[in-house]
């Protein structure tokens, strides 16, 4: 997605002989691996694993390290750091990004694709966990369909991670929205995309050192987030834009 959008921007503004044929080539790659398709059979290949031999990996490395390495750092990651993939902190951003946007472009589509974000989070993200009925780290079992959302509330449903997805989901709508609906500039947006990015590598690194999901977990919903914005940019492109 960072590629992709790069890639856009560069083409508007630069010769092609300002881009490296590795450079160029490295993009596209990393467009490809970022696809639609190659990130539902990656979804699909790391679900089968986690269900099946990484079980036994994702017991083992399921600690509470960062009690274990530094006690004084708990409540700076689970009161700053770990709520800034959460509801309360980016729908907020997302909100404000879609509005303002919309007024200036004299157009409801990016309040209508912030709302199809959020929708995406708990219909698309939310049925995968309840389907997939994962028992979080405190039930200390790692199995698929052992919880469930009417047995065990949000125990039950650890897999995708909801953290980490909306980590991707939402704040990649933010960068999404502002690509396509404003006259940022290409520095801009790649800024924007590498912020998505450190948000995701934040959300996993803390939910990790806290104990708080499986590993899988944590991989699943980059990967299920992933997937969701990425079908809905497309679905966003193919309609045509209207100003009205």
């Amino acid at each position: 997605m960072v590629a992709e959008y790069y890639v856009e921007s560069e083409n508007m503004t630069s010769s092609p002989s300002d881009r490296g044929p590795w450079t160029a080539r490295a993009k596209g790659l990393l467009t490809q691996a970022t696809s639609i398709w190659a990130l539902t059979v990656t979804f699909i290949a790391v679900t089968l694993v986690a269900a099946g031999p990484m079980r036994v990996w994702d017991y083992r490395l399921n600690r509470r390290w960062l009690y274990l390495a530094d006690p004084d750092l708990v409540w700076f990651a689970q009161h700053i750091l770990d709520p800034i993939a959460g509801q309360a902190v980016c729908l907020p951003v997302l909100a404000i990004t879609a509005i303002t946007l919309s007024y200036r472009r004299r157009s409801w589509r990016p309040i209508v694709f912030a709302a199809a974000t959020e929708a995406a989070f708990f219909l698309g993200v939310g049925s995968l966990k309840v389907l997939l009925a994962r028992p979080a780290t405190t039930l200390h079992d790692p199995r698929f369909f052992q919880g469930g959302l009417l047995d065990l509330g949000s125990r039950g449903i650890s897999y995708p991670s909801g953290h980490a997805a909306e980590a991707v989901l939402i704040y990649g709508a933010v960068a999404y929205l502002i690509a396509r609906y404003s006259s940022a500039s290409t520095r801009a947006v790649l800024l924007l995309w590498w912020g998505v990015a450190a948000i995701s590598v934040n959300s996993v690194m803390v939910s990790f050192a806290l104990g708080w999901h499986w590993a899988t977990d944590l991989i699943g919903g980059l990967l299920a987030g992933g997937l969701f914005l990425r079908i809905l940019m497309a679905v966003d492109r193919r309609v045509p834009l209207l100003h009205s």
